[in-house]
């Protein structure tokens, strides 16, 4: 194989460096490193010694015995064994929510639960052995044992059933709002993909899975303006955004369909999270290794309610059809008792138009110098 044909695969590029060579049975293996993503891969070896011939034997005759016990089945992506009868049920609980217009994270990871519980020997029909189960599990926190009761209860109304569900609630935590500058940090160092990423999650608000999902047809850079496509029953949303995004994105190869080469949302993740561990280290900052890509929304929820103190605002941009939803990431904002600001002077109209961008006020003209105001906004757990 040459490398002409490689590809890595994190993100799909096809421009990497050739990192040394690995040593193995099979013989010497060229690696290599992403450029792109920071991603280490090695090329593909068709050569295989006897012990692996060996090995791939014995799976080959495992897979015939147990095909002859068992019955595989693939729907939607998710593999599933029926060894008992029983687990055709999970079959039918994954077809009901995709038929009742769940999201696909959440049937995956309801499918996940269920599946899960039946590995930890729970009898799926009987409410109280499921109970028992969800008890035993010492290592899973309130939240955890909260969507376990939430996927059971589904799959139980699947079935026209209810239970007594055990009391199991989830202790709300204010995350760590970053500042801006510690935003920005992880943004200037991290690869073009993901720090586009990250640019777009910081101006928009958007979910993950929104911002991932946008597609070149959403984005019109002539007039910097940009479509957000809604999930989990939110309302659509049009950003007009800087110069800076529309710069980055306009970097990016232009293929059809999505702007990102990554293959799934998860392999995106992957890649943020090795990248920001290279930078935390690299600044000394161990607090950059806890933003996630959610938090940019909470971030960007709780600053621009600092400026504008209108929820309605937030409510919309944030695309909530509930304003309690909205109150839980503007909660933790604390607005000061007495009015404090922060004053600034521009001389020129550049310096008025950065100012006005970074949520300052203009108050008067002095001397042929424009005065602008912000009021001072402390967060919770900063």
């Amino acid at each position: 194989m040459t490398s002409a044909v490689l590809a890595c695969p994190e993100c799909n590029s096809n421009r990497f460096y050739k990192d040394g060579l690995r040593y193995a049975n099979e013989g010497q293996i060229q690696r290599y490193l992403c450029r792109n993503c920071g991603y280490r891969f090695s090329e593909k070896s068709y050569k295989v010694c006897p012990t692996n011939r060996n090995h791939q034997l014995c799976v080959i005759k495992k897979a015939k015995k147990l095909d002859s016990q068992t019955e595989t089945k693939t729907v939607a992506g998710v593999s599933l064994i029926d060894n008992q009868g029983n687990k055709g049920k999970i079959i039918e609980y994954l077809w009901y929510m995709k038929k009742q217009g769940y999201a696909k994270t959440t049937v995956q990871t309801y499918v996940s639960i269920i599946k899960l519980l039946h590995k930890k020997n729970a009898d799926l029909k009987d409410p109280e052995s499921v109970k028992e189960v969800i008890f035993q599990q010492s290592t899973w926190g309130n939240g955890r044992k909260w969507n376990v009761v939430k996927a059971y209860t589904l799959f139980l109304k699947m079935q026209d059933l209810t239970w007594e569900k055990p009391r199991y609630k989830p202790i709300q935590k204010a995350p760590l709002i970053p500042t801006e500058k510690e935003i920005d940090q992880l943004i200037a160092g991290c690869s073009k993909q993901v720090a586009t990423f990250l640019q777009v999650l910081k101006e928009t608000g958007a979910r993950r899975g929104e911002a991932f999902n946008l597609n070149w047809k959403d984005i019109d850079l002539a007039t910097t303006q940009l479509t957000i496509t809604p999930e989990k029953g939110s309302l659509p949303r049009q950003f007009r955004i800087s110069t800076k995004l529309a710069g980055m994105i306009g970097t990016l190869s232009q293929r059809p369909g999505r702007i990102w080469q990554y293959a799934n949302i998860d392999n995106l993740d992957k890649s943020f999270r090795r990248q920001k561990k290279r930078i935390s280290f690299k600044l000394q900052n161990p607090k950059l290794l806890k933003i996630h890509f959610h938090l940019l929304r909470h971030w960007k929820a709780t600053t621009e309610y600092a400026k504008t103190k209108d929820l309605l605002y937030v409510q919309r941009l944030l695309g909530h059809r509930s304003m309690k939803t909205t109150l839980r990431y503007t909660q933790l904002i604390v607005l000061p008792q007495n009015e404090e600001y922060i004053c600034k002077v521009a001389t020129t109209i550049e310096e008025a138009k950065k100012l006005i961008e970074a949520g300052f006020q203009y108050v008067t003209d002095h001397e042929d110098q424009k005065l602008f105001r912000k009021m001072k906004t402390s967060y919770l757990g900063t």
